[in-house]
């Protein structure tokens, strides 16, 4: 783990962010502000706002209600439904 400043971040960002995407765990120390750990983003990885979140749940409520819903009852349908997303 490397743990920096982030004046040292500032003077050397492209060193630290190649560290990072090949795995490497680096740490931002700040006086003022604490610290934060640097973390690529993954394909996995989804970014909503807190209103986006909500109002895609509210379509998924309003879609239950209306019985536009799968049943899957085995780990071979789940498993099919997952990678058909």
């Amino acid at each position: 783990m490397l743990v920096i400043s982030t004046r040292e971040f500032r003077e050397r960002q492209g060193k630290y962010l190649k560290k990072v995407k090949e795995g490497e765990d680096v740490v931002l120390k700040s006086r003022e502000n604490g610290s934060f750990k640097l973390v690529p983003i993954t394909e996995d990885d989804t970014l909503m706002s807190k209103e986006e979140f909500f109002n895609k749940l509210d379509r998924s409520l309003q879609q239950a209600k209306e019985g536009k819903t799968v049943r899957v009852s085995s780990s071979e349908e789940i498993k099919a439904l997952l990678d058909s997303l």
